[in-house]
């Protein structure tokens, strides 16, 4: 019995210490990217240094690019005596064991970007998410798109989409599928449209996909271009104005309002690529820290599900719009 009592009072000891340590000042959270190249992540990452500096924690970054490297660097959070992360995974179907793992070393967990999902698919509603309402995102590019063309003229019948497709991402078919749709809804017959799968989802991997299609379809002059983020519709833009397009016949409107899109937008003359969906990495990157902190020392349990919202942004507006994320 003695030995018993002992035994709980050492455990609750434990737990009160660990419990001190995680919201002392040296708190810290971690922030599991799947691309930490990618200007977005760093901007996600940059934010969330941000939300750190104000509220004394420290943000722990890792690229996790594929599923032993999250597994791994859940486990060491733990090992650096972390409270919670903050995750967007490699394959969103490595949920389940990111929920178990995260349990079994008594961590917090919160996905952004993209959601995490079980088995059969289904969103995992135990773990908070914030991120971007893809088919949301996905129609106002697609509407974006229609608007530019009705005030260029453009005889709508005679209008070409070129979807570049990666439809093996969730997140990526829904904004496209639904850019598709906007466009058609808008006056673009169906029958104009044309996918161009991409292997990869950079520039290359969006040239690649839409060079052999817009060959194919030479009957098209004049082209909207939506994909999945702002590289993959560069690289549409670029295949076009490889085949000779000119500027003018080409309307690529890209998400995420990148450094590719601000490259495009600071030439001298107009580009293929008329503009962007700026979405906002600062609500990726500091709300979440700061949700994550609040959970972690108040108590205070995240939203189920917070979805952002975009900005059309191009030639005229980009350099405010960014000014403004700055805020």
């Amino acid at each position: 019995m003695e030995l018993t009592r002992k035994a709980m009072l050492s455990g609750m000891l434990a737990s009160a210490v660990a419990a001190c340590a995680r919201s002392a000042p040296g708190l810290k959270i971690g922030f599991i990217v799947k691309q930490p190249e990618e200007s977005w992540f760093q901007d996600e990452w940059r934010f969330a240094d941000m939300a750190a500096r104000e509220n004394g924690f420290t943000v722990l970054k890792i690229g996790g690019t594929d599923g032993d490297r999250v597994l791994t660097a859940i486990d060491n959070l733990a090992a650096k005596n972390a409270a919670g992360f903050i995750i967007c995974a490699p394959d969103t179907r490595l949920g389940p064991a990111i929920e178990q793992r995260a349990r079994v070393n008594d961590l917090k967990v919160m996905s952004v970007d993209d959601r995490l999902v079980d088995a059969r698919g289904k969103p995992i509603e135990s773990i908070p998410h914030v991120g971007i309402s893809a088919a949301d995102i996905g129609g106002l590019a697609g509407r974006t798109a229609v608007e530019e063309a009705v005030r260029r003229g453009w005889p709508l019948a005679e209008t070409g989409i070129l979807r570049l497709s990666f439809d093996g991402l969730e997140t990526a078919r829904e904004r496209t599928a639904n850019g598709r749709d906007a466009a058609v809804a808008a006056g673009v017959p169906a029958g104009n449209v044309h996918d161009a799968p991409q292997r990869t989802t950079d520039t290359e991997g969006g040239f690649n996909a839409a060079s052999p299609v817009l060959t194919r379809v030479s009957t098209l002059k004049r082209w909207i271009v939506l994909g999945m983020n702002d590289e993959a519709v560069l690289g549409g833009v670029r295949a076009a104005e490889q085949l000779g397009l000119p500027a003018q016949d080409i309307i690529g409107i890209g998400i995420g309002g990148s450094g590719s899109a601000e490259a495009e937008f600071s030439k001298p003359a107009l580009t293929g690529f008329y503009g962007s969906i700026l979405l906002s990495p600062r609500r990726h990157g500091f709300d979440t820290s700061l949700a994550m902190y609040r959970w972690v020392t108040e108590g205070v349990r995240p939203a189920a599900v917070t979805f952002t919202d975009g900005l059309p942004m191009d030639r005229s507006n980009w350099r405010a719009l960014l000014e403004a994320q700055k805020a």
